[in-house]
């Protein structure tokens, strides 16, 4: 009777999840392929959603408001979603998470490099803060979005932001830029 209920227990556990029509709640997405852990293949048609930023410049310590929205009724229950330099493969800075539909993850052993999904429940819309780190180029958010078992899209980017450039500035405070002055004698 004991193996009975085991077996009972493991199949639950296994396909009940994809009866109910999405992997189990810790469904992960690899960090640097932004795969889900389950068989299917991407979507290559458009994605029927967009990461929207709240600022096209940042410096270090800023914070960026990133949206990550369905553009039609079709919703989404599961992401990933990270800041990378324009042809990177690391996410960078850190997210503050702020919408309880989200929750960080740490990808190469940095606490919140990226957001995900708290829960399977259909979503809209999340939205979530980035902190700019320090030296950074170009970059743009990238996410991989699951609507269903079936359908998810992987690589949806944002525009690309860009670091402000600041002039050096010496140890007083003071530019060290230069001022030439051409004299005529």
């Amino acid at each position: 009777m004991r193996r009975h209920s085991c077996f009972g227990f493991l199949f639950c556990a296994v396909f009940l999840p994809r009866i109910l029509g999405f992997p189990q709640t810790n469904t992960s997405i690899d960090c640097d392929s932004l795969l889900p852990n389950y068989e299917a293949e991407p979507q290559t048609s458009a994605p029927p959603y967009l990461i929207a930023v709240s600022f096209d410049n940042f410096e270090p310590g800023n914070e960026i408001q990133v949206t990550l929205e369905a553009l039609k009724d079709v919703g989404f229950k599961g992401f990933n979603l990270q800041a990378r330099e324009i042809e990177g493969d690391v996410p960078v800075g850190t997210f503050k998470i702020t919408d309880p539909n989200t929750k960080g993850l740490g990808c190469h052993n940095v606490t919140n490099s990226a957001v995900s999904h708290a829960n399977s429940d259909v979503k809209q819309k999340v939205t979530t803060t980035w902190i700019a780190p320090r030296d950074v180029k170009d970059l743009q958010f990238i996410a991989t979005v699951v609507q269903d078992l079936e359908k998810f899209w992987v690589g949806i980017q944002s525009k690309t932001l860009t670091p402000m450039r600041s002039e050096s500035v010496n140890a007083t405070g003071k530019s060290k830029r230069k001022v030439c002055f051409k004299c005529i004698c």
